[in-house]
């Protein structure tokens, strides 16, 4: 329905009998309407006016001008709208009408002129409509859109409201807020009920009336923020078990605990750390980010990160919480970054990260990003020097350990292992400068005449996996899954004897350190079994090609000793071949199998003859185990267990190191590894270079992420060293290579103003925080929901983790102008607050 203002009803019919013009002649009206620039004929132009004339006065009108006599009895009389209304108190537009059968429609000139000729019946309003550019095409707004405006408060009493298709979310909310007599401090926002009783939120009050896809009948809902910072409709989260004391708690704004949703307190202190940030939490608390909110950010998350930080900030800065509940927080961070999904425990900085740049892209200030081919370093020259290879081949390095472990460096082989695989197998002419830091290498100890692949060599080295049997997530039962585990071995074996069942007894004989054989008891048991899982195995496994097969001695078998991290293992003192029991119907602990390089395909790359097996390229044999077996047999302790020599021995620094020392660490030249080389935009090529980062310039929040865990192929563990951080005064001015001011040395000086702590190990470890409350000054303690006071001597631990920093100009500039609503002067973090200002949870 259209409604029309009741007030102009008096004032239209006053102004539109008394002033009618001399009427010109019939011809001239006609033309004046219909024909002129300013008639009918006329193209639209958004914005305009146009008006309503009801089609039977219109066409009276028609044929009076038609017949040319001007007192003739067609004489339309004075315009009367009566049948365009559904009544005459309201004056309400029908519904339903069509344009050329119940209206005719004429721009405001032509209107104009027909009021001032024929006039307007008494009391009618004139039905003003305007011209609104839809997509694709201009129209004329004959109805405009009702809306039904209800207060979050009183659902019962409805406000009826009309608006332009091209009219903003910011006008709805304008509207409603006029309506329901709401004050400038309050906060509020618009929600859409729909038929089904569900709300939906209008986020992005920029947009129109018809992107909103608003229609006539549908109920808006204008919901006010509490004074504690929360909204209403996200009370449903909050514990219900709130007495009337904590309802009226009034405390230090900031200090507020947050809740442990279960293993959430890595959220919880990064938000606590990031919460105390000053510049940042008044750019929340006054509204700034409002805005600022960038919904069509294809990078952000459209605005709902920045605007449930929002609503935590509000609430933790009321000061009418004890501790809140970021329920919503949560979900909408597991929304967003599945990562964090659930209530796994996960890092704080990794939260923190994620938080920073979704606050980033969600207030991003350019809307329509032009797109500008940037410069090489921004115009200034590039600066490398390239760098010869490490000098040195594999064969030193096999030298250099043979005089540690007296084995010859002929019977050594270097491999690359990674995730239970050889990632390569190094030969002796390599160089060096191919082993990464972070690589692990293995060093096997082989036969003397043992080589890879066909040759002359007697015997021949088989990289060995190790795999076991699991029930793959299949519909299928039967069908089974393998998967890698354990260090692979390189295993010397020899050629012209190599048959499928002696292998099996040399890999029995090199893995006895771990694997232990099975009991006599066992023997019956496993014998007819083993036999035929072993014969469906690939290539006749455990039968002999040839005959009989001589027991292998120690120097056919072949040393297979692993050194793990550069450092070689115990050797192995099991007895020899020469001691075995008999192979009489033995229980098969393993069957074996040839697979690709990453162990996971089978692929037939031998043939058996009278001669025994040979390859036609490398191979590559996985020993497959079955769970029960492998769970009653395989030691997997004994299997991980290694012996570090003296000359690698390594202990932990326990001294304290400094922050400025890790500063320096980071701005040190790196050279680049040759996996690694740098792509010179000059000659357009990968160069071998040297990498430095340095600092141009400082911001206003420095974040220091302090790396305490370290991982490697094989390892994982936390460094637990004290880092030495002062509370006052970092200063960084040696660090910047930008020319700077001597006379503002507060420019390269920072205050500390919260830590992230991580306490314990890597699998269960716990997150807390201290932060300087921006107010008071005082230092706080927060552990999940619980807040306590703290000395600034307490703040510097082994458990820091995140540190931030405040420029010492910021804070000066912000003290210098307060809030009117706060203390004056609130003290530097770390300074004795006053007694006033104290108010601790």
């Amino acid at each position: 329905m259209a409604g029309v203002a009741a007030d102009a009803v008096a004032s239209t019919a006053e102004d539109r009998e008394p002033q009618r013009e001399a009427m010109p002649g019939l011809e001239s009206q006609r033309r004046q309407i219909e024909n002129s620039e300013s008639g009918r004929e006329r193209p639209l132009q958004a914005g305009e006016s146009w008006f309503l004339v009801e089609q039977h006065w219109y066409k009276q009108w028609e044929v009076y001008v038609q017949g040319g006599d001007q007192d003739s009895s067609t004489f339309p009389g004075c315009i009367n709208n009566a049948k365009l209304f559904e009544d005459q108190v309201n004056w309400n537009l029908k519904k339903g009408l069509v344009e050329g059968e119940d209206y005719v429609l004429l721009p405001a000139a032509a209107w104009h002129y027909l009021v001032s000729w024929y006039g307007l019946k008494h009391g009618q309003p004139p039905i003003e409509r305007k011209v609104v550019e839809l997509p694709g095409i201009q129209k004329v707004e004959v109805y405009p859109v009702e809306l039904l405006l209800f207060q979050h408060s009183d659902m019962g009493t409805p406000h009826t409201a009309q608006f332009s298709h091209t009219d903003s979310l910011d006008l709805v909310l304008h509207t409603a807020r006029e309506r329901f007599l709401a004050s400038p401090q309050e906060e509020t926002r618009l929600w859409i009920k729909h038929s089904d009783g569900s709300f939906e939120r209008l986020c992005n009050t920029h947009v129109t009336v018809l992107d909103a896809r608003l229609k006539t009948g549908q109920v808006i809902v204008m919901e006010t923020r509490n004074k504690d910072g929360a909204w209403p409709s996200a009370k449903q989260y909050v514990m219900k078990s709130v007495s009337k004391e904590d309802e009226d708690f009034q405390g230090q704004p900031g200090v507020c605990g947050l809740t442990n949703l279960g293993n959430t307190c890595f959220m919880n202190s990064a938000l606590q750390c990031l919460s105390n940030v000053p510049q940042l939490t008044e750019y929340f608390l006054n509204n700034r980010y409002l805005e600022e909110l960038n919904f069509c950010n294809p990078l952000g998350m459209k605005g709902e990160i920045a605007e449930a930080y929002a609503d935590l900030v509000k609430q933790a800065w009321s000061g009418h919480h004890c501790s809140i509940v970021p329920h919503v927080f949560k979900t909408k961070v597991g929304h967003f970054a599945s990562q964090f999904l659930g209530y796994q425990q996960h890092d704080s900085q990794e939260l923190l990260s994620f938080l920073l740049d979704g606050l980033h892209e969600d207030l991003n200030r350019v809307k329509k990003k032009e797109y500008v081919e940037l410069c090489d370093a921004a115009g200034r020259p590039d600066q490398h020097r390239l760098i010869v290879p490490k000098k040195g081949k594999i064969s030193d390095l096999c030298v250099a350990l043979s005089k540690h472990t007296g084995v010859q460096p002929d019977r050594m082989m270097v491999a690359d292992v990674f995730s239970h695989r050889f990632y390569k197998i190094y030969q002796l002419e390599d160089s060096l400068n191919s082993i990464l830091d972070r690589d692990d290498i293995f060093i096997y100890e082989v036969s003397a005449r043992a080589g890879t692949g066909e040759g002359i060599r007697e015997d021949v080295v088989l990289p060995i996996y190790l795999r076991e049997r699991s029930p793959a997530r299949d519909f299928n039962s039967s069908y089974y899954g393998l998967m890698l585990f354990g260090h692979p071995l390189l295993l010397s074996v020899p050629r012209d004897r190599l048959t499928w069942d002696a292998l099996y007894h040399i890999l029995l004989y090199r893995l006895s350190r771990y694997v232990a054989r099975p009991s006599s008891d066992d023997e019956d048991d496993g014998d007819e079994k083993g036999d035929t899982e072993n014969k469906g195995s690939i290539a006749k496994s455990g039968q002999t090609a040839g005959g009989s097969l001589q027991d292998p001695g120690p120097e056919q078998a072949g040393p297979s000793s692993g050194v793990v991290g550069r450092n070689r293992a115990p050797a192995d003192n099991s007895p020899g071949p020469s001691n075995w029991p008999q192979r009489s119907r033995r229980k098969q602990l393993f069957t074996l199998q040839t697979v690709n390089s990453n162990g996971t395909s089978d692929r037939m790359t031998f043939s058996e003859d009278g001669h025994g097996v040979s390859f036609s390229s490398q191979p590559y044999i996985a020993i497959d185990w079955e769970p029960e077996m492998k769970k009653r047999y395989y030691d997997e302790v004994e299997a991980e267990g290694f012996v570090k020599h003296e000359c690698v021995s390594y202990v932990l620094k326990k001294a304290p190191v400094r922050l400025q020392e890790c500063i320096e660490l980071f701005t040190t030249v790196e050279t680049l590894e040759k996996e690694n080389p740098w792509y010179c935009p000059n000659c357009k090529q990968h160069q071998l270079a040297t990498k430095k980062l340095d600092l141009w310039m400082l911001p206003e929040i420095l974040i220091i992420h302090l790396k305490r865990f370290s991982y490697t192929k094989f390892s994982r563990e936390k460094l637990d060293i004290l880092v030495e951080f002062p509370i006052r005064d970092l200063d960084l001015s040696e660090f910047i290579i930008k020319p700077r001011s001597e006379s503002d040395p507060d420019l390269y000086k920072y205050d500390l103003i919260a830590v992230s702590n991580h306490y314990g190990g890597l699998r269960d470890g716990h997150y807390t925080t201290f932060a300087c409350n921006k107010d008071s000054g005082q230092w706080h303690y927060f552990d999940d929901n619980s807040v306590s006071p703290v000395t600034e001597d307490e703040v510097e631990s082994k458990a820091a983790y995140v540190l931030f920093y405040q420029r010492q100009d910021v804070a000066r500039r912000l003290r210098s102008q307060p809030d009117l609503s706060g203390p004056p002067e609130p003290p530097a973090c770390g300074s004795p607050p006053s007694s006033e200002s104290m108010d601790v949870n």
